[in-house]
């Protein structure tokens, strides 16, 4: 198991992961990391390809600012399930459920959601959000209060190859893009219910068409500045069934300098993870 450094004299809040216990499938194989989420809490990952990243934290800090208190949370295209796993951990009461495609990706999921110990409460499903919801319905019959999902960013054709097909599906949108997550949410999110969701900047105006075809209306927007004076790379919004006056604001990652800033090291406070980094 992977020891990373953390600040000296720093303690983690929050609740203790269920760790691995005398089960062999939790621990690590040789080519993943058991890498820190939220707190103790643990995400297996491959050492090599798409890994957990700024997308899924800015995503959850939204999520729970839209829905502070959702009872009922559905993951779009949950991946290795980090934005399940950083709301599960900040929603203790919640009921959570993914729903991923790729069969190696929902496989680390639900390990990561067994050595946490919230397999009594978090689920992923594996399948297609275009086309596979049954299992997803039948899990949340009522409908989500929030619904969130980090889709891939580039259309097919716009990017370089990626290093292997489960990378490829993490960047390039070969199973819908946008427009397909915020149908997919249509679908599964409570008539009051939120959807959050990260994009691309360039991809704002594809965004706004894809959300007024199927019934949503911008209510938050976050633009995610990876360092000051550099412009947004990507952007979170939180959508109502009500339309409103779109909130807008932003969140610088790094200053000048290269180092956090306030704003940043507060979202990570948020997930009980260490506000500066270690020696």
């Amino acid at each position: 198991m992977d020891h990373p450094r953390r600040p000296p004299g720093w303690t983690a809040p929050g609740p203790a992961p269920a760790g691995a216990g005398a089960d062999p499938d939790l621990q690590p194989g040789a080519d993943e990391d058991l890498a820190y989420l939220a707190g103790d809490w643990r995400l297996f990952q491959p050492r090599v390809g798409h890994r957990w990243s700024l997308d899924d934290l800015v995503t959850a800090d939204l999520a729970l600012e839209a829905a502070p208190g959702a009872s009922d949370v559905i993951d779009l295209g949950c991946g290795l399930g980090s934005v399940l796993l950083l709301l599960a951990w900040r929603l203790p009461a919640a009921t959570l459920v993914g729903i991923e495609a790729q069969a190696a990706r929902a496989a680390r999921a639900r390990r990561s959601i067994r050595f946490n110990g919230v397999a009594g409460r978090c689920r992923v499903a594996e399948g297609d959000l275009r086309a596979d919801l049954g299992a997803v319905r039948a899990m949340v019959p009522a409908g989500a209060a929030l619904v969130t999902g980090t889709p891939p960013y580039f259309p097919p054709g716009t990017a370089t190859a990626a290093i292997d097909d489960e990378v490829a599906a993490c960047r390039i949108e070969a199973r819908g893009g946008v427009e397909a997550y915020l149908a997919a949410a249509a679908m599964l999110a409570a008539p009051a219910g939120t959807f959050v969701m990260c994009f691309a900047a360039p991809e704002e105006a594809r965004v706004a068409a894809a959300a007024a075809r199927t019934g949503w209306a911008a209510a938050r927007r976050r633009y995610i500045i990876p360092r000051l004076g550099k412009p947004a790379l990507i952007v979170v919004e939180a959508f109502t069934r009500v339309a409103q006056e779109t909130r807008c604001d932003e969140l610088v990652v790094r200053d000048a300098g290269g180092q956090w800033t306030p704003a940043f090291a507060a979202v990570r406070a948020r997930f009980g993870m260490p506000t500066r980094p270690p020696r």
